[in-house]
């Protein structure tokens, strides 16, 4: 120590010590456990302490409050499901019916061409000229198997009721005792694939005779 030092007076001491700024990074007082003190006041509630009544306030607007109010509206839901399954089930048959008969159109167009053929047979055949066991009675019975394969029904007989929506009348031959309109003869058979007709039976149609 120099003289100088010894000899100058002690800084004046008032006994008030700043308080540390805020913020200034003084640590909080801890515990026991070296864990930091909870902080605020307790008022708030963590997550342990919700209660049902809380999470039912915190619903969307409009969810269901009460099992009861669920239960209540569960009916309508289900007639709801069960109305929308049915539409379903009526559109899959509608287009399912719709696809079907479009084929067979598409069938019967390309099938028409062929008919023509068909009532060379059935003439040939009235004549006595399909006879079994040759080679032209072989192939008429391969192509009215294909046709058949195809869905091809053919329709006009001799003797049943004469019916104009499947029957085409191209004579009208008075015959006594008649007392209903008959077929008496096929011309040319009707043919159909399906509900799809592709073309009337032209008949000879016996009527009752005046007198």
């Amino acid at each position: 120590m120099t003289a100088q030092d010894a000899g100058s007076p002690p800084e004046p001491f008032d006994g008030a010590q700043e308080p540390p700024a805020e913020g200034s990074g003084s640590e909080s007082p801890s515990t026991d456990s070296g864990q930091a003190a909870p902080t605020g006041s307790g008022d708030g509630l963590n997550e342990a302490e919700l209660t049902v009544e809380d999470i039912l306030a915190a619903a969307p607007e409009g969810a269901p409050e009460t099992d009861a109010e669920a239960d209540a509206e569960a009916p309508d839901y289900l007639e709801d499901l069960r109305r929308i399954t049915a539409e379903y089930a009526n559109y899959r048959k509608r287009t399912e019916a719709n696809a079907e008969v479009e084929r067979r159109r598409a069938l019967a167009a390309a099938v028409t061409p062929l008919l023509s053929v068909l009532d060379d047979l059935d003439r040939a055949e009235k004549h006595g000229d399909l006879v079994e066991g040759t080679a032209f009675a072989t192939i008429a019975q391969k192509l009215r198997g294909a046709m058949e394969r195809l869905g091809l029904e053919g329709f006009g007989e001799t003797g049943e009721v004469f019916d104009p929506q499947v029957h085409e009348a191209i004579a009208q031959v008075p015959v006594p005792d008649t007392t209903e309109s008959t077929v008496l003869d096929v011309i040319e058979r009707g043919y159909r694939i399906g509900e799809v007709e592709l073309r009337p039976a032209k008949v000879a149609v016996a009527v009752a005779a005046d007198g």
